[in-house]
């Protein structure tokens, strides 16, 4: 029996930290069980944000690999792959961006979001309006049938699924209309509660020491109202109270309620929590460092297989794209 195909894929815009990793990666691996997986490195679309620094794209294009990798997607169940190593993404964007109105790109939710997001960058190009339309080729190019998704991402896919209804509308029965697989992960803040993010300075990268690990968590945002040792708190207000929900679940209880009868103070729960996190992390640094030794030959290695196996979907697809808008 065919598994359903899922292809998901992640910008190479910097090193990945535990937001990653309990955000994706995890839910990455677990996929692998019952779905054909495809997993991307999405250059094209960090280009589109970075276009005016590109130099670190292809770096950490490779350590991202390495660390998901490390996380536990395994090359030999899934296909990873380096978008712009394939050149039908972009060839079956010009394709939908054919027959894509404008007016879809605009209201676009995820167009929306990243023009707030990064609004110090100069998002004024045509392919950044466009490239919902080069989601929607991701995607359909390998014929996924899944994306996964959390549930505030589904109207994001609605517009994926209007470009390939309009697209096979006009040409032909080509694609399938993706579903939404939905996901619970946990989302975590930075360690200031804002959100996590490497130029904000708030994030533990997936390759933090123990000692980086300590020294990042000390200086976490706890329960504003919770000024002395003596107050008791209110844990689900609590920035560190979530990172528990993601690495020591068994603990929850436990910390709401000391947190609430101010038996335990703000450093000794975060240091609590570390001792958790930093043997959960300790073998993805290890894994990572062995994956990225030699010049990443490993990685590389995987990559090459991944290329060879997606560029044959895609230029399959691509055949019958071009035999169906140029028909004899």
């Amino acid at each position: 029996m065919t598994r359903p195909r899922i292809l998901s894929g992640m910008r190479p815009t910097g090193d990945l930290h535990i937001g990653h990793l309990v955000g994706a990666l995890e839910n990455w691996a677990a996929l692998q069980d019952g779905y054909e997986c495809f997993y991307m490195v999405a250059d094209w679309h960090a280009v589109m944000s970075e276009f005016k620094d590109t130099k670190s794209l292809r770096r950490h294009s490779i350590s991202n690999v390495a660390d998901w990798i490390a996380c536990g997607v395994d090359p030999k169940r899934s296909t990873l792959f380096i978008q712009s190593a394939i050149p039908e993404h972009v060839e079956l964007w010009a394709a939908f961006s054919m027959v894509t109105p404008v007016s879809w790109l605009e209201r676009c939710p995820t167009y929306k979001e990243q023009i707030h997001e990064l609004s110090h960058k100069d998002l004024s190009s045509v392919a950044f309006l466009g490239y919902p339309a080069l989601q929607t080729a991701d995607i359909a190019l390998y014929k996924g049938e899944l994306v996964p998704v959390g549930k505030d991402q589904e109207p994001h896919l609605e517009v994926a699924r209007e470009i390939i209804r309009r697209f096979n509308g006009v040409f032909g029965n080509i694609f399938p209309e993706p579903r939404v697989k939905l996901t619970e992960t946990p989302k975590l803040n930075g360690t200031d509660n804002r959100k996590m993010s490497k130029s904000y300075g708030n994030a533990i990268e997936l390759s933090a020491k123990p000692e980086q690990i300590r020294s990042m968590m000390k200086t976490m945002v706890t329960d504003p109202k919770r000024v002395r040792r003596s107050d008791p708190g209110t844990p689900e207000e609590c920035n560190v109270y979530s990172w528990y929900q993601a690495f020591a679940k068994d603990l929850l209880t436990t910390a709401a309620d000391e947190c609430r009868g101010a038996k335990i103070g703000c450093i000794d729960c975060k240091m609590r929590l570390a001792d958790r996190m930093i043997p959960r992390l300790a073998p993805i640094g290890e894994r990572r460092a062995e994956l990225m030794a030699d010049d990443a030959k490993a990685v590389r290695a995987v990559l090459a297989e991944g290329e060879e196996k997606a560029r044959a979907v895609a230029q399959r697809t691509m055949r019958e794209v071009k035999e169906a808008v140029f028909p004899v």
